[in-house]
């Protein structure tokens, strides 16, 4: 046992004694309306990275605020190093990520009270939580580490294990430069393992880590037929109508099963672990436990998946939109010239997104008839992401949390893509353990977004102990 181990309960302590103090900081930097995709509010963004930069300051780091235009000129990162941790290099080192920009508001009219103003509000079930833009995504999730460093500091004078903190402020505008700020910062950032906090828990009592994460491949496929428009009732049944043409070409992309047909689809993938199919099985132990949310009850998929493994762990291919022809009101006879649809595809380890696309273009090609031709434009690739099973540091974080929470940690999957836990493994050949104490109900991107005052709570608890678990490990 070290000695971080034996103050553990006089931190956990600190951090109960010093709640309201730690929920007016968040509340100060929620009032700060860091939108990143708008123009109008690139001093905002700067004024939020100075903000964070003084907290890392007032917390005994190193930090600075540094300007970012790789890619494009874009909103600044924020760089802090504990200089007390940093001297002992016997410590393991970790390197902590969080971003600081949000989402735009709209449609504000659906706030209940300005976005920019956070409130507790108590839900019917007596649940306080706290509503705002950024509450949740990401700005409470950054500061439950920060204030889990806070209450290591005022109670021992130093951080279990040497920390770096590096926070975003492009994370939801595409986070363009960040790639190859990591990359152009590699000795400087480099650690023993990544720490992201923009995830969410299994469900509301039950802590994990987030250790696969589905990467992405997007096409905007074009198909023409006609040079023009033309006149159903003079050319409809001879001419070659291009909507039915894409129709025709997507309704082939999947089969009966459920499963995607592409040539090598599945090559190289793996199932998940029977214990950790077992596990997501006793969270999600039917269907609809995922799906009633969405009004639905049924998994649509692949037919030998659960809905939660259809998301968490399976590929899939989905038509975000599709249009041509008229679409106005009323009606118009007419047999379009062209057809769109936006295809995209979730990827899981072992997936090429280059070869996916090769193959779904491939696809597209081989339906068309005569006088049918297509164009693609491509919309992105990034592959899915695995947490090494052999991380030293991903079963003691687990253990951390299992402590905290009286409830055994999950490995959990996520549909979705986080980039930075791919980027951190490119550019400085880290891990990422993603720890996060969001909730489905969050309401991030969306209007009234919230996170839960216990969410807050815990969640610094929880850093706590992960903190002082990975100086264990070594």
């Amino acid at each position: 046992m070290t000695a971080y181990s034996e103050k553990l309960d006089a931190v956990l302590q600190n951090v109960d004694t010093n709640l309201d103090a730690s929920v007016s900081r968040l509340f100060e930097i929620l009032r700060i309306p860091s939108i990143s995709t708008q123009p109008s509010h690139a001093a905002d963004c700067r004024k939020a990275a100075n903000w964070m930069q003084r907290e890392l300051e007032q917390l005994g780091m190193k930090a600075d605020v540094r300007d970012v235009q790789w890619s494009v000129p874009g909103h600044p990162m924020v760089v802090g190093h504990d200089q007390r941790s940093a001297a002992d290099d016997s410590l393991p080192h970790v390197l902590f990520y969080g971003h600081y920009d949000v989402q735009p508001t709209d449609p504000e009219s659906l706030w209940t009270a300005p976005p920019f103003e956070p409130r507790l509000v108590e839900e019917p079930s007596g649940r306080q939580v706290i509503v705002a833009r950024g509450a949740s995504d990401d700005k409470g999730q950054v500061m439950t580490f920060l204030e889990a460093c806070r209450a290591w500091k005022q109670v021992t004078g130093s951080l279990p294990v040497r920390v770096s903190v590096l926070l975003e402020g492009e994370e939801e505008c595409g986070g363009a430069n960040l790639l190859p700020f990591l990359k152009e910062n590699a000795a400087e950032l480099k650690a023993d393992v990544a720490l992201v906090c923009d995830t969410s828990m299994a469900d509301r009592k039950t802590p994990g880590i987030t250790t696969s994460l589905r990467g992405m491949m997007a096409d905007e496929v074009v198909i023409q037929c006609a040079s023009h428009d033309l006149h159903s009732g003079l050319y409809g049944n001879a001419a070659a109508n291009p909507i039915a043409v894409l129709c025709q070409a997507l309704a082939t992309l999947r089969n009966a099963d459920g499963g995607v047909t592409l040539a090598g689809f599945y090559d190289g993938i793996q199932d998940p672990a029977p214990a950790t199919r077992a596990q997501w099985s006793r969270l999600f132990p039917g269907d609809s436990s995922l799906l009633e949310e969405a009004g639905l009850s049924v998994a649509a998929g692949e037919k030998n998946y659960s809905a939660i493994e259809q998301t968490w762990c399976r590929p899939s291919c989905e038509i975000n939109g599709i249009s041509g022809g008229y679409e106005g009101e009323g009606f118009k006879t007419v047999l379009p010239a062209k057809a769109m649809a936006k295809v995209s595809f979730r990827l899981v380890p072992g997936q090429d997104p280059d070869r996916i696309r090769e193959a779904f273009r491939a696809h597209i090609r081989a339906a068309l008839p005569a006088d049918a031709h297509v164009t693609f434009t491509a919309h992105g690739g990034s592959p899915g992401f695995e947490v090494s099973r052999d991380s030293r540091f991903l079963n003691p974080a687990l253990q951390a949390l299992t402590d905290e929470w009286g409830v055994p940690a999950a490995m959990v999957g996520s549909g979705g893509s986080i980039p930075v836990a791919g980027e951190v493994r490119d550019a400085l050949g880290l891990d990422a353990l993603m720890i996060g104490f969001a909730q489905n109900d969050d309401r991030i991107h969306s209007p009234n977004e919230q996170y839960g005052l216990d969410s807050f709570h815990k969640g610094i608890r929880s850093w706590v102990r992960v903190l002082a678990a990975l100086a264990e490990a070594g």
